[in-house]
């Protein structure tokens, strides 16, 4: 069993039943999720990805599938926002507390609102980043909406 992380402590305090994965981290992949889905033999519209951006003036985390992109326009809209804009990784990273390819919605220094693409929810259960690159957290998507009181919405 790896070392607890920040997202894994928050889920176990939440009383929210997951599974964790481990898998070999490729800091040269050209798409991180893409690779953690191959690597872990999962769907990668199973696999959500986080991603920390700006909407409005608001700081924001949004989870979608690894083989989709986000709609900035979407997501603005989903935010009641004028626009968004994705964040720079160094300031992702001091906002979340987290790495770059290990950035997880879960545990993060700083609770912002959170927004899911609502085809994730159909799935019996996604898989997110558990807080340190090459360990992804299993989930049900009931149980990632509640635990972040996320927003499901269009947004690819």
């Amino acid at each position: 069993m790896a070392k607890g992380t920040p997202a894994t402590n928050a889920l176990t305090k939440a009383g929210v039943t997951f599974r964790l994965h481990e898998y070999d981290y490729d800091p040269n992949a050209e798409r991180i999720g893409m690779q953690a889905a191959e690597a872990l033999g999962v769907s990668p519209s199973r696999l959500l990805k986080t991603l920390m951006a700006k909407a409005g003036g608001a700081i924001v985390c949004v989870l979608v599938p690894s083989d989709r992109e986000v709609s900035l326009k979407k997501l603005a809209s989903a935010a009641a926002a004028k626009d968004a804009a994705m964040l720079p990784p160094a300031e992702a990273e001091r906002i979340t507390g987290y790495h770059v390819g290990g950035i997880s919605p879960f545990g993060q220094k700083k609770r912002v609102n959170a927004f899911i693409e609502a085809s994730a929810l159909a799935n019996d259960t996604v898989i997110v980043n558990g807080g340190r690159r090459g360990l992804q957290i299993e989930i049900a998507p009931a149980d990632l909406v509640r635990v972040l009181g996320a927003k499901d919405a269009s947004l690819c």
